[in-house]
């Protein structure tokens, strides 16, 4: 069982500097002084010195009126993932409140039945049982559309810089999900990254109706024109979804760009591993949520249901303990089977 100060620690040395940077959508501002103080490097010595007293055991922390338990070793990681989202459901409190500003009826927010008839519709249109995208070639036609005109800006400005790689990854995620005739709407995304940041705060931000209603009627009529070739010309109503597949497109174009920046000073072929240690070098879902349905059983100790598991990414992905190269850019964990010791 953890102390106050233990509670209190964790909730300033991980949880608040993890919140600042934002979870729905990112602070630039925040992201760069949590860069510059080293808070991500503080945050997982944190979580080291926790488990150097406590031992590996799941940790549950001191919050009045709710329980939460932080999880420390790798093995519990992967039970709360292998068993989601039955008993450890994706939509917690947090996540409801922070999606319900511009997506209440996602997968991601719900349970039961209702999940389980959301999340078919969504592997239907993503083909996610198959091996490649019926709409592949269409995608790979828009990404080399786009990438010549990036490139040809790069080339005019002298360099590639992350304002124009975001103009030209949301042209690409416009005309994926919603087809050509969203290329130009950057309004749409607008919008959509103004509730996001709203989202950020979850409990404590007003919900902004009138913009979401303007989001939505902007998205309706994409969606209604049901180009082929985009997902939304896929036979399906995604209204409910697309939002989430709009938003969630962030965090590939941030891995992405990470990925260039590494690989101007690294030289290395294997362009997809570059990928994948980007990824585990900054995750880009820092804090991993799951509420439990039902009592569950951790060494010894019950915990009722409601109650939210915590898994702080960077500790697992760079714990310098158990991962020789934790802090440093080595690609090659993912061709020859290193990459096995780290449970992201």
């Amino acid at each position: 069982m953890s102390t106050a100060l233990d509670t209190g620690r964790v909730l300033a040395k991980v949880v608040l500097p993890t919140l600042a940077k934002g979870v729905i959508v990112r602070r630039p501002a925040a992201v760069a002084l949590t860069e510059r103080l080293g808070l991500d490097t503080a945050a997982v010595n944190e979580v080291r010195s926790l488990r150097d007293r406590h031992g590996t055991d799941p940790l549950e922390l001191r919050v009045p009126g709710r329980h939460f338990v932080l999880i420390m070793d790798p093995e519990d990681v992967r039970r709360v993932l292998a068993d989601s989202p039955e008993p450890f459901a994706l939509a917690t409190r947090e996540k409801t409140a922070a999606l319900a500003h511009f997506q209440p009826h996602g997968v991601l927010v719900s349970r039961g039945p209702e999940r389980a008839a959301r999340r078919e519709l969504v592997e239907e249109v993503l083909e996610t049982r198959k091996e490649v995208h019926s709409l592949a070639g269409n995608i790979d036609t828009v990404i080399r559309d786009e990438v010549d005109l990036l490139l040809r800006h790069a080339v005019a400005v002298g360099g590639l810089t992350w304002d124009g790689f975001a103009q030209a990854w949301w042209r690409v995620v416009r005309r994926i999900v919603l087809g050509n005739g969203a290329r130009a709407d950057s309004a749409l995304t607008d919008e959509l990254s103004t509730l996001r940041g709203n989202a950020n705060w979850a409990f404590l931000h007003p919900r902004r109706e009138r913009l979401r209603q303007d989001f939505d009627r902007r998205l309706r009529g994409h969606l209604d024109r049901a180009e082929e070739g985009s997902l939304a010309g896929m036979g399906q109503d995604i209204a409910e979804q697309a939002p989430h597949w709009l938003f969630a497109f962030d965090a590939a174009g941030i891995a992405t760009m990470r990925t260039l920046a590494l690989l101007t000073g690294h030289d290395h072929g294997n362009r997809r591993a570059a990928v994948l240690e980007s990824v585990r070098l900054w995750p880009t879902t820092p804090m991993v949520l799951r509420e439990s349905t039902a009592p569950t059983e951790w060494a010894g100790t019950t915990y009722p249901a409601g109650t939210t598991f915590l898994v702080y990414t960077p500790f697992f992905h760079r714990d310098p303990d158990r991962l020789p190269f934790a802090n440093s850019f080595t690609p090659e964990i993912w061709t020859d089977g290193r990459a096995e010791a780290d449970p992201g």
